[in-house]
């Protein structure tokens, strides 16, 4: 699908869920967000029917989110639908890997391509602060079990909160001892986000330089369907990588569009504009009618975000990560 920038939108984000076994500070509120009545999550033969409208406009990967999406039963039966679909090529899951050592085999069964598990520190102290759960361990042990599927690529993404304890450079040490890409994601202001500064992807960078050596850039193929750029550092199975959409604005590339647990289609992150998929599923409306409004919305996909300036509050999301789609 070509936007009205120009640009080519072939990778779709679905949030299967607004549940998560976490409470990480920078995502949700200790007590949890209030969650919505499952009747008005969508179902699994909605979520296919979608992606198969969205892969006959030309959408090609698709990665489900959540909350956290192992938490929702079955993900292995949806993993495996959707990549029966013509025209899906990938699909990956990204999950803060509680769940998956018992789940992984199931996934792997169903053709899943690609895992990013979310790990901000390997000191189990700072996990319990930063998530409010003592389950590091669980979340390393989804890990070990990922990478004995060599079939299914495996990424570690880290969102450094500018906290010494949290020793970022251990966590990059994991793509030296694993075949695993560490990947560094800017804090972004959305949500309970905002009220954390985060590290600039210099100062990553510059932590990473002293105590592991050079970052060399990569310039070979791509390694996902985002904008993250890699480096190699010597002795390193896996690469290095940076996802920094505030200080380095990549929304002129930007190929994504998001579905919302409850059906809502979501053009940029920033912003509440978009349209209720759900609203047509359940009147009965048609395949060609979900792919009118799938049109319109991506009409008014807009230019890029502007999470730099001030927005006008009444087109700014208010919503936090988890009951948007991570």
């Amino acid at each position: 699908m070509i936007d009205r920038c120009g640009r080519n939108i072939d990778y779709l984000r679905i949030s299967v869920t607004d549940r998560c076994n976490l409470r990480c500070i920078y995502c949700m509120p200790e007590s949890g967000v209030r969650l919505v009545d499952r009747s008005l999550i969508l179902q699994e033969p909605e979520i296919i029917r979608i992606c198969r409208v969205m892969a006959e406009l030309g959408i090609t990967r698709i990665k489900f989110t959540g909350g956290e999406p192992l938490v929702r039963a079955g993900m292995d039966r949806l993993v495996y639908e959707i990549k029966k679909l013509s025209g899906i090529q990938k699909v990956t899951l990204t999950t803060n890997g509680i769940l998956l050592k018992d789940q992984m085999e199931g996934l792997a069964s169903a053709g899943l391509d690609g895992l990013n598990i979310s790990l901000d520190t390997m000191n189990a102290e700072i996990f319990q602060q930063i998530t409010r759960r003592d389950m590091m361990e669980k979340t390393l042990e989804g890990i070990r079990e990922a990478i004995k599927y060599p079939s299914v690529s495996v990424k570690i993404n880290c969102v450094p909160l500018g906290n010494e304890e949290q020793d970022i450079c251990q966590i990059a040490m994991l793509a030296r001892e694993y075949p695993v890409h560490v990947r560094f994601i800017e804090m972004m202001p959305i949500g309970y986000g905002k009220i954390f500064p985060g590290m600039s992807e210099q100062q990553v960078m510059e932590k990473l330089t002293e105590k592991l050596g050079k970052l060399k850039i990569y310039q070979g193929p791509a390694l996902g369907n985002g904008p993250c750029r890699y480096y190699n550092i010597d002795g390193f199975q896996g690469k290095i990588g940076f996802i920094s959409a505030v200080s380095h604005k990549f929304c002129s590339s930007c190929n994504r569009i998001r579905l919302t647990s409850q059906g809502y289609l979501k053009t940029c992150l920033q912003y509440t504009a978009g349209r209720d998929l759900r609203e047509i599923l359940r009147n009965g409306g048609s395949d060609q009618e979900l792919e009118e409004m799938i049109k319109q919305a991506l009409a008014e996909k807009p230019d890029g975000h502007k999470f730099l300036e001030k927005a006008r509050e009444d087109d700014t999301e208010n919503l936090c990560m988890s009951q948007i789609g991570g």
